[in-house]
């Protein structure tokens, strides 16, 4: 696998939110604006370039047995230096935005899938590229997404004015229905991006099977009777 190929992955053809469906929760939680975001991107970053690397260097010595719990600790260990950096020089306002997504970094299922599924497997020069570039690909999706929040909830962007006049805004935006609603615009852009590539090569779209309607029993379940 080239050095370009596995940092661009994450940008687009893998990128953890828009594509693998990946950190959900602090997706939706903390890009309520764009500098929550951008922020809460950067840590991520950090912390899946860093431990990638030391789970690379350590693949051989760590026993399969204990390999995901060992996994744990070297993420939470960047984690809590992340978390001691913002509280020392990030303003109180941010780090109290961010709140409890900020530790629970440690559990982000895509730092952790990134170490089970690529760094355990491949050098520490490449997994610190695809570290960087799963984090970066993080990052801009989050902004993305806090910019739009943002605009719409209060016409701002970065916190600078953008609308004058947009004095409420649509405060839906700022709660979680609003994120679920921007999320699904997103999405749902991409779905149609990828169907006109499609058939422009004379090919028909399928969406993975996960994500199919005709897989899920979500409906089903609901329906049953007690």
């Amino acid at each position: 696998m080239s050095a370009l190929k596995t940092f661009v992955n994450g940008l687009w053809k893998e990128n953890p939110v828009f594509i693998l469906l990946l950190g959900m929760c602090p997706t939706l939680a903390t890009s309520s604006s764009a500098k929550n975001a951008i922020y809460m991107g950067m840590a991520t970053t950090f912390v899946l370039a860093c431990s990638n690397v030391v789970v690379s260097c350590f693949k051989r010595i760590i026993p399969d047995k204990v390999r995901i719990p060992c996994f744990i600790v070297i993420i939470a260990t960047f984690v809590t230096i992340v978390q001691f950096l913002m509280e020392a020089y990030a303003p109180a306002a941010l780090v109290k935005a961010l709140g409890i997504y900020l530790p629970l970094i440690t559990v982000n299922c895509i730092v952790l899938g990134r170490a089970e599924a690529f760094a355990s497997k491949h050098n520490p020069f490449l997994s610190l590229l695809d570290g960087i570039g799963m984090g970066l690909g993080f990052t801009l999706t989050l902004t993305a997404l806090g910019a739009v929040r943002e605009f719409f909830a209060s016409g701002t962007l970065f916190e600078l004015t953008v609308i004058p006049a947009w004095k409420d805004g649509f405060k839906l935006f700022s709660f979680a229905p609003g994120a679920f609603i921007v999320l699904g615009v997103f999405l749902a852009g991409i779905n149609y991006l990828k169907i006109r590539a499609a058939a422009k090569e004379g090919k028909i779209y399928e969406p993975p099977a996960e994500l199919n309607c005709a897989t899920c029993n979500i409906c089903h379940i609901g329906s049953k009777k007690a």
